[in-house]
């Protein structure tokens, strides 16, 4: 099964699970429409799920603890971490010590247990990738073969949910780490080719060198700053045209660069730092030459295009440069690997090169996206 097939197996399990309860305990009323029961199920656990796509925490479980309370019809519920009580609702649930010596019963035995007494419980194992995190307790007046079931598969919809949520803090430290890499990519000969630039205009130009100097500033406060995961191309262009005043100083006559862009996208959310990088490749192999950006409005997308007319690539080293492992190029990798993680594999970096025909890269990017993080 694929990730989305087995948490769509995990949500109707969970469903059915609750509705074979409801069912169990008496018909519908006279005049209940006979979808309604599937409804309301599907209503609370979508209720409960934007909690628990937050991971297992205190908040988490208070918000999500009523309504998977509902969805079973039990007198009272906790949900649990594997050494403290998060949340409880309703009565009947007993103190944390006697919770926490049913919870490592079930950590120990890792399967659904059922207790016995005043009142009855049953317990039942939270996973994420196959690791036991915490539990659902369940308690009524007494455990049916029908609430176990119910239960078990409940829990096993809520560890869908938590497991989703780790999917998700996992993607944003990959992110932040590709991010990170990117950075230390910009840094090291950039900063030495463009301080050193500046330090050759301190005695012949000392007024050229401080303008150079606060453009050296303006670039490498918006690459370093504390980032969101999106930006808009007005900004990524702002931090292009203070690259290229850096590096045309460095150049002179050298460097020819012209930029056309359409102006209805200019407010498009984009990756931070997905188009420098792109620049700084098409001057790297276009020098002495020209580059050119383009960038078109294309209806629910933008369409950016970095050329160039220098030496180009031979196949094998643009699939060096694309590649994951890449130790060179390392800026083009990582724009490429977040433009697929973001958007889809069909919205990486197309690049068009062979020697003697400049290189061509091509980027997608669409206007709306549920990841937009703009703040």
């Amino acid at each position: 099964m694929t990730g989305v097939s087995v948490v769509a197996w995990l949500g109707l399990c969970a469903v059915t699970g609750a509705l074979g309860f409801a069912l169990a305990r008496g018909r519908p009323c006279r005049g209940e429409l006979a979808g309604e029961p599937t409804y309301l199920a599907l209503h609370i656990a979508g209720l409960a799920a934007p909690s628990l796509r937050g991971g297992l925490n205190g908040n988490s479980a208070r918000k999500a603890v009523r309504h998977l309370r509902t969805l079973l019809g039990t007198s009272a519920l906790a949900i649990t971490s594997a050494e403290q009580v998060l949340a409880r609702d309703g009565d009947g649930v007993p103190d944390d010590e006697r919770v926490l010596t049913e919870v490592r019963v079930v950590m120990m035995g890792g399967r659904p247990h059922v207790v016995a007494g005043e009142p009855s419980a049953v317990l039942v194992p939270l996973t994420v990738e196959g690791r036991m995190i915490g539990t659902l307790a369940v308690y009524d007046a007494e455990v049916s073969a029908v609430l176990v079931r119910t239960a078990t598969e409940v829990g096993r919809w809520v560890s869908g949910q938590l497991e989703l949520a780790e999917l998700d803090t996992s993607r944003r430290r990959m992110l932040e780490a590709e991010m990170r890499a990117l950075r230390a990519q910009i840094s090291p000969h950039f900063v030495y080719n463009s301080l050193t630039t500046i330090a050759s205009f301190v005695r012949t130009d000392p007024e050229r060198a401080r303008e150079l100097l606060l453009d050296f500033a303006d670039f490498t406060r918006y690459a370093l700053r504390r980032v969101r995961d999106f930006t808009t191309l007005a900004d990524e262009l702002s931090c292009v045209d203070r690259y290229l005043l850096l590096e045309r100083a460095r150049f002179g006559d050298r460097m020819r660069f012209t930029v056309q862009v359409a102006p209805e996208v200019l407010r498009v959310p984009v990756p931070f730092l997905c188009l420098q990088p792109l620049v700084e490749n098409a001057i790297k192999h276009g020098m002495p030459g020209e580059v050119r950006v383009v960038i078109k409005d294309a209806g629910p997308e933008a369409h950016i295009l970095v050329e160039d007319d220098g030496i180009g690539m031979e196949p094998e080293h643009v699939r060096a440069v694309l590649g994951e492992d890449a130790t060179a190029g390392i800026g083009l990798s990582n724009v490429d690997l977040r433009m697929r993680h973001i958007y889809g594999h069909d919205y990486g970096l197309v690049v068009d090169s062979a020697p003697g025909e400049g290189t061509r890269i091509r980027l997608r990017v669409p206007k709306c996206h549920s990841a937009h993080n703009l703040s």
